[in-house]
């Protein structure tokens, strides 16, 4: 970026911005080849519970090397499947962490179960498992790791916890798809592992989510509990010509449509080339921005292979953070920020009693975290106009 750049007025005093158009922090891709598989299944017999289900959770399987997917209406109903199948009800504990979003504690109260919090690390912002091993009490039944960002969790070291204490891990990767730890992918490594195809991430089914597990027990039960707690599908007791069926559970209806599945099957084609976008992308700033005061930016464990969901940055410059969010803005650059802590909502507030200070780590990055812009569809020109802005900004707020 010229010096020139550097020492233009902000647009948010009136000076020109560095685009005309808001670059938002995600969006989904989307090709006709997208389009002509949904039109295909549209032209179909099988609008829902069809074979197109089957075909994209075996393909989903495959890709991250688990022996069972199970698909989802989102990653939120996901999450409430695996916390059912893992048992949890009434007056049971599952420690997670309190930078997410609201959705990895909800999923336990849908239960009637209690989220316990353990505070982050200070480097990945993911929960911190000296921490987590602390929380476990007579009544936790389960973990739920956060992959933040895209960044593994510790799941060797919550595994031995997990392990130890007779606990499920329900790994909250609906950052993480692709991602790799020690070797092994994201999916494949916990006893359930839980993504999202909202139109952010790495692949979009519109709404969306999934459940790999290694698991037939808890496949077959998440399979019910996404079914009403019915025992057989409409297609299996067509194929059959039966039309008798059997509420062995309380369910839920969160099926995935084939119209979502068979767009998911077509995007699933293309993630290891979004995946090689969105690390090109992340390269970049890691070098570009590298050094620039003010400006903390995500780090990476040695054996981790990050799949980028989030480029979270932490600021330490003269204004605060809704000052320097507002800048960059102005600037045209759709910046967001990833999580207010789950304790610090109003709603965590008044049923448990959280007053702020009780996870200092987390809530010490919340006031500092801001979002960049990061998805695959973006162009070298969007990434070298966040450069020039954060540049900008930081720049005219540097300490």
């Amino acid at each position: 970026m010229s010096t020139a750049a550097t020492t233009e007025a902000l647009a948010i005093q009136g000076g020109p911005p560095v685009r005309d158009e808001l670059l938002p922090y995600g969006r989904q891709t989307i090709d006709e080849e997208d389009i002509a598989a949904v039109v295909a299944t549209l032209r179909s017999d099988w609008l829902t519970t069809g074979p197109k289900i089957h075909e994209f959770e075996e393909a989903f399987a495959a890709w991250v090397g688990a022996r069972y997917a199970v698909s989802f209406s989102s990653g939120t109903a996901a999450l409430h499947g695996a916390v059912f199948a893992a048992g949890i009800g009434a007056g049971d504990e599952a420690i997670t962490s309190p930078l997410t979003f609201a959705a990895t504690a909800n999923c336990v109260l849908y239960q009637g179960g209690r989220p316990v919090f353990a505070d982050v690390r200070q480097d990945t912002l993911n929960i911190n498992p000296e921490l987590a091993k602390r929380s476990v009490t007579s009544r936790s039944k389960a973990i739920l790791p956060v992959d933040y960002a895209g960044h593994p969790a510790d799941l060797d070291e919550l595994s031995r916890i997990a392990d130890e204490h007779g606990l499920t891990i329900i790994e909250d990767a609906c950052h993480a798809l692709g991602a790799e730890y020690r070797g092994r992918r994201v999916g494949s490594i916990s006893h359930m592992t839980v993504f999202s195809f909202h139109p952010v991430k790495h692949l979009t089914t519109g709404e969306g989510g999934m459940v790999t597990t290694n698991n037939p027990g808890f496949a077959d039960t998440l399979r019910k509990f996404r079914n009403h707690g019915i025992s057989s599908g409409a297609r299996e007791r067509m194929a059959s010509a039966r039309w008798e069926y059997e509420m062995v559970l309380l369910g839920y209806n969160y099926r995935l449509t084939d119209i979502a599945c068979a767009l998911g099957l077509r995007q699933l084609s293309k993630l290891k080339e979004n995946l090689k976008r969105r690390r090109e992308i992340a390269a970049r700033y890691q070098v570009d921005l590298r050094g620039l005061p003010g400006i903390s930016l995500p780090i990476v464990l040695d054996g981790c292979i990050p799949a980028w969901h989030l480029y979270p940055v932490r600021l330490d410059l003269r204004a605060d953070r809704a000052g320097i969010f507002g800048a960059l803005r102005a600037e045209n650059i759709g910046v967001n920020v990833h999580y207010k802590p789950v304790h610090l909502l109003s709603y965590y507030k008044a049923q448990f009693g959280y007053r702020g200070g009780e996870y200092p780590v987390a809530e010490a990055a919340y006031e500092r975290l801001i979002t960049l812009p990061l998805f695959q569809g973006m162009s070298d020109k969007d990434v070298s106009d966040v450069i020039c802005a954060v540049e900008k900004v930081a720049t005219h707020y540097g300490k």
